[in-house]
């Protein structure tokens, strides 16, 4: 386990996944989009605990981490608690709102893995009562990932202000953020994490290029989905291969665990070509189960499992030590 103390931001949240039997390019109609009246009849419902730091969290401890969590839960979270601290995640700084509930995440998934979803934001909407300056002991690594947006402005100037580094990844919330916001968090962050789509809503909100971002930051990291990732420094771009699943289930939460193998590997040091070998890992596993927090390993069968999908010279044995 790392001695970095890392605190994870973003939603806590219940994952409610549904599945549509077809394809939803199919029923969208072009010349109609302003009267656009949609209704999915789906053949599959399951309640699954979620949310982006959560997430991350769950597979960073299966990891051997032990992740602090600091969000705003409701009062229907204890469960839940229960079920993160059993695995490792520290939710010391899981404050419940009284009267409300968690966030909800609603998706539906059509045969192509394209998605649909909504979100409740329920207590999330306080995650602005909490404060970095109020942990004991500060954090070494902050990941603001999505939140309240009034709360992910709040996290980056709170670190910016008392020399936190974070790792910003602005995901869902890109279009609730206006192009400051955006171009604030991207420019006092280490590093930026963004899948393809999201980094194109990223250029058209700031006009920032990847050229742009990529001086602004150590690095940035650009998921791509079965296309595997990239790994952007000032010199140069790195490729990471995806790892095909052995039978693919859901992609709810695939980048969440991205990000936690990423994130294991980086606190320990690893060059960030083997971090994003990690991170594919630990995204194939999640694929090949439902929901987000559905799959299972130890670190020992992680790394074995490595070795068998990537020809690398990255020393995961010191992550045994």
């Amino acid at each position: 386990m790392s001695s970095r103390e890392v605190v994870l931001t973003g939603s806590v949240a219940y994952d409610y996944l549904m599945h549509f039997p077809g394809r939803f390019r199919e029923h969208i109609l072009p010349d109609h989009l302003e009267s656009l009246s949609l209704s999915f009849l789906v053949d599959s419902l399951e309640r699954r605990p979620g949310g982006i730091a959560a997430n991350i969290a769950y597979s960073m401890a299966l990891l051997g981490e032990r992740p602090r969590i600091m969000a705003t839960v409701g009062e229907d979270f204890e469960d839940y608690r229960r079920a993160l601290e059993s695995v490792g995640v520290v939710t010391d700084e899981v404050r419940v709102i009284p009267g409300l509930l968690t966030a909800s995440f609603f998706v539906t998934t059509d045969d192509t893995d394209s998605q649909i979803a909504s979100f409740y934001t329920g207590a999330m909407a306080h995650a602005t009562e909490l404060s970095f300056a109020d942990l004991d002991p500060p954090p070494d690594l902050v990941l603001i990932s999505p939140n309240d947006p009034a709360a992910m402005i709040t996290y980056v100037d709170e670190c910016i202000e008392l020399g936190i580094s974070y790792f910003f990844d602005p995901s869902q919330q890109i279009l609730l953020l206006d192009s400051a916001a955006l171009e604030t968090g991207i420019r006092g962050c280490e590093a930026l994490f963004a899948n393809e789509y999201e980094l194109a809503l990223i250029k058209d909100k700031t006009s920032l290029t990847i050229d742009d971002i990529t001086e602004m930051t150590k690095f940035t990291v650009i998921t791509r989905g079965e296309d595997g990732s990239d790994l952007y420094t000032r010199e140069g771009r790195q490729h990471i291969a995806a790892i095909p699943p052995r039978e693919a289930a859901e992609p709810t939460g695939v980048g969440d665990s991205y990000r936690a193998g990423f994130l294991k590997g980086y606190l320990a040091d690893l060059p960030l070509e083997c971090c994003g070998m990690m991170g594919a890992l630990a995204a194939t596993y999640s694929l090949e189960q439902t929901g987000p927090q559905s799959h299972k390993f130890d670190l020992a069968e992680f790394i074995a499992r490595f070795r068998s999908e990537y020809d690398s010279d990255c020393d995961l044995d010191r992550l045994l030590s």
